[in-house]
């Protein structure tokens, strides 16, 4: 794709992969440029939302954006605070992340998931007034589905390094699913080396 494709896909919207009764709908803070122009969720290269969905054990081997309606059947979907595409999430303004944030509780609502799992501890802050919001499970509740507050897997978000980005995924994986493993995912997550202190 070229530089002027990308930049045509800018303030397009993404389709959630969502449906009824899931486990856990991670929701990112909107779709990047590469995303939107090709219809499919963290679909950048540097992007490591699919690595730890692995590495965690959320899947059973590594997934292409493409195969994100797959995801159903293991027992999670995808979807946005915000919809309007930007080539960095910082572009978007507080304004449109607390919309977000009320389109969002809407969302759960109706679809009602286990566990809501938000990609990025300050689009969180913004978008639910939640100012002390750390990574991790929150006191919030919506409509009875819990929240989990994940690191960005965006590759501009080095603090979080990928093995410690794999922990805090698998962290949520073992609150979601306990000891229910649906078929063809593995028991347990793969070994993961320690988080530093």
């Amino acid at each position: 794709m070229t530089a002027e494709q990308l930049a045509e896909a800018r303030g397009r919207t993404l389709q959630d992969v969502i449906a009824p009764g899931l486990r856990v709908l991670f929701c990112g803070i909107n779709p990047g440029l590469m995303s939107a122009y090709t219809g499919h969720h963290f679909a950048r290269p540097g992007n490591r939302f699919w690595p730890a969905l692995h590495a965690s054990g959320f899947t059973p081997r590594r997934y292409s954006p493409a195969e994100q309606e797959s995801v159903l059947a293991l027992g999670f979907g995808i979807t946005n605070v915000a919809g309007r595409a930007t080539a960095r999430a910082d572009e978007l303004t507080a304004e449109e992340l607390v919309a977000g944030g009320l389109r969002l509780a809407a969302k759960v609502e109706r679809f009602g998931p286990q566990w809501l799992a938000v990609l990025g501890v300050t689009a969180y802050r913004t978008a639910f007034g939640e100012k002390s919001a750390q990574v991790g499970p929150q006191e919030r509740e919506i409509a009875g589905t819990r929240v989990w507050v994940l690191p960005s897997p965006s590759g501009l978000n080095a603090h979080w390094r990928p093995s410690a980005l794999a922990e805090e995924f698998a962290r949520l994986r073992a609150a979601a699913f306990g000891g229910f493993e649906p078929e063809g995912r593995p028991a347990s997550p793969p070994d993961l080396p320690a988080v530093p202190g």
